[in-house]
């Protein structure tokens, strides 16, 4: 794959409290020749932007301390030109009513694959001087999200197994710690620390598709926000036994 020259002087910032996102989007914009640096959250990136120079922001929408929305809001606030990206699970009419509100520039969906985040790239370090006027999205997302991914599949996306396992690893490793905590706010009935949990484990099977269980896992959030703990205990059972025999699954691959 080519790389664009104009690109070997750009930097880019990801924000993201997913350390396996944060390693996935390094090692692909490594490959793509740009240099970047990764932070967890939104406050955290607000003071690597004061303190260096970047050109493109690419942030996850939903984190602690300062999530993605605040943070491009705060951005547009102190009158900071850097386009910045949202690294999100979908774009309905309302997420991108929200994004574009805030002050967001365009959108990622996950996962990401190599020619996505090339595409993007290429849009927005052209290299011309001129920032483009239109919001940026994907065409599509780069992994058919509606059933469980193949080890054919993640190879094909981003680029070989060798620069996947670590990744995966890591992945499994949080999810596991993300459902232990789960069950944890289940028996204590916090509703904060299991919403928390099942935002982090939504952007954990997104990582690699699983829409089915994605849709599931947004939908019990707003069941729990809505009827409380005990009123979705069945549920909440029913999705942790599905997350963990699709975790299985990822580990075997």
């Amino acid at each position: 794959m080519a790389v664009c020259a104009s690109w070997q002087q750009a930097r880019v910032l990801v924000v993201d409290d997913h350390n396996a996102y944060r390693l996935l989007m390094s090692a692909l914009l490594h490959k793509l020749g740009v240099a970047c640096e990764v932070v967890g959250d939104g406050q955290s990136a607000l003071e690597a932007l004061a303190a260096r120079r970047f050109d493109l922001v690419i942030s996850d929408c939903r984190m602690p301390v300062m999530d993605g929305y605040a943070l491009a809001r705060e951005l547009r606030r102190r009158k900071v030109d850097i386009p910045v990206i949202a690294l999100t699970t979908g774009m309905g009419p309302e997420q991108i009513t929200r994004c574009l509100e805030a002050g967001m520039d365009g959108w990622l969906l996950k996962p990401v694959g190599l020619e996505q985040l090339r595409d993007l790239l290429s849009y927005w370090l052209s290299g011309t001087g001129v920032r483009p006027l239109q919001p940026w999205s994907p065409a599509t997302s780069v992994l058919h999200r509606a059933r469980v991914p193949t080890r054919a599949d993640l190879i094909t996306i981003f680029g070989s197994w060798e620069a996947l396992a670590p990744l995966l690893q890591t992945l499994l490793s949080e999810a596991r710690e993300d459902l232990r905590l789960l069950e944890r706010a289940q028996i204590s009935q916090d509703i904060l620390l299991a919403t928390q949990r099942l935002h982090r484990l939504v952007g954990s099977l997104v990582f690699l598709g699983a829409g089915d269980l994605e849709r599931q896992g947004m939908a019990l959030i707003e069941n729990i926000h809505v009827t409380g703990m005990a009123e979705n205990k069945k549920a909440m059972q029913r999705f942790r036994r599905r997350i963990e025999s699709y975790l299985i699954h990822l580990a075997s691959l």
